[in-house]
């Protein structure tokens, strides 16, 4: 009995049928199962019947250091195709079995990507860089800034586009700050995968080729590139600064807010298509401006909330409040965001609707915060709008005006409604 044997195992009263993996200890059975799970079983209490000599070839983490497999390998260099960066923070997007635990572990370098995603190969020159290995809710304003430079030491030697492989929960944020840190030529594409590669159901294959497509594209913006729909028929190009995730678990996740997706990704012919206006590739010359505060809270409130919940930003440098409808909070708050106003803090209103914009002159109450001092943050996402108070904060002469402004399509002309 062998990894890579088609095996029956009896434990209890349960019974498994599938491939038999690595373990990493001689106490443990790890079989991967028809459905594309693997599941570990106490070696003394099975017992075990081979259905079927080698059906597969299995190569263990050991054995392939061993064989010097990992370091051997080379991606080709092909003069007519372009060349895409691909950029890893940690995410699951490039994931494998380790066949040693049967964990799902991440892969990062271009090699690695390509034995991850094979449907890549063929499609671009690729380039492997690691910024982080993180989880995405791990992610930190100094990490926004260590990808920016990154990305613009990419651009700098010459990719045609970046792919960002990231994780999906925070995605929508790092995105936001490279949107308003970079001006690139290229695309600058984040991808990512609701499910892990040892899954059936998994989406990173596809989404993962859509996104090199997009990063060959004429679309010189930081895009999102995600499932559109629970089938695998498109992917869609979400503008960096309009992007939610709004599902935990789907594998069409992430929406624009407010209008529909900048553009799409057919995986059948893989056509990029933008429906909508866009920076183009070579409009704009390659610049950063990666400096934050990081100071920056964003609060949401609720009916009931204790003015004293505000102390949180007492000090601070920055603070977005998450209001209701238009821009609103119980009268009771605004004597205590004035005081944090006159103490020197910037403070910008959003809304916690999912559409529509801030407009505090329409009801007492809002009149009322606008003379505290309260910025109106338009309708940009509460989310996007801390990241943008931490650029401005820190690049900005005139913090209002920037943050009425758009500068990455994080403001929309107008606000209208869109199925």
């Amino acid at each position: 009995m062998n990894p890579g044997d088609r095996v029956r195992v009896e434990r209890a009263d349960r019974t498994y049928e599938g491939v038999l993996l690595p373990s990493s200890t001689e106490a443990h059975l790890v079989v991967k199962l028809e459905g594309g799970y693997n599941v570990g079983v106490d070696r003394d209490d099975a017992a075990v019947d081979v259905l079927e000599e080698g059906v597969h070839e299995i190569e263990s983490a050991q054995d392939a250091e061993e064989s010097g497999s990992d370091s051997d390998s080379e991606v080709e260099f092909d003069d007519d195709l372009p060349t895409i960066s691909l950029i890893s923070t940690g995410g699951t997007i490039a994931s494998t079995v380790d066949y040693r635990t049967g964990a799902v572990t991440a892969q990062f370098d271009a090699e690695d990507v390509l034995r991850a995603v094979p449907d890549l190969a063929g499609r671009a020159n690729y380039r492997g860089r690691v910024v982080t290995n993180i989880l995405s809710e791990n992610m930190t304003p100094e990490v926004w800034q260590d990808l920016a430079q990154a990305v613009y030491e990419e651009i700098e030697a010459g990719a045609d586009g970046v792919v960002v492989m990231h994780g999906t929960d925070t995605m929508q944020y790092s995105a936001s700050a490279l949107s308003f840190m970079l001006e690139t030529p290229v695309p600058v594409v984040f991808t990512g995968s609701q499910r892990s590669a040892d899954r059936p159901s998994s989406d990173n294959v596809m989404n993962a080729v859509s996104a090199v497509e997009a990063a060959k594209s004429d679309c010189a913006e930081v895009l999102v590139c995600m499932h559109a729909s629970e089938s695998d028929d498109d992917c869609a190009l979400h503008r960096g600064t309009r992007v939610r995730k709004n599902h935990t678990s789907r594998r069409d996740a992430f929406e624009t807010v407010g209008a529909e997706p900048l553009g799409t990704v057919e995986y059948d012919s893989l056509d990029v298509t933008f429906h909508r206006e866009h920076r183009e590739r070579g409009e704009t010359d390659l610049a950063i401006d990666p400096a934050l505060e990081s100071d920056v809270e964003l609060v949401k409130f609720t009916p009931g909330m204790d003015p004293a919940f505000l102390d949180v930003a007492e000090g601070s440098a920055g603070l977005i409040l998450e209001g209701t409808g238009l821009g609103h909070v119980h009268t009771d708050l605004i004597p205590k965001i004035e005081e944090l106003v006159a103490d020197g803090t910037t403070v910008v209103m959003t809304s916690q609707c999912l559409e529509g914009r801030v407009c505090d002159r329409v009801y007492d109450t809002g009149r009322d915060l606008l003379e505290a001092g309260v910025i109106e943050g338009e309708d940009t996402l509460p989310g996007t709008a801390k990241v943008k108070l931490m650029w401005a904060l820190a690049n900005a002469d005139a913090v209002e005006e920037t943050m009425q402004t758009s500068i990455a399509g994080e403001i929309q002309r107008r606000s209208t409604p869109w199925t």
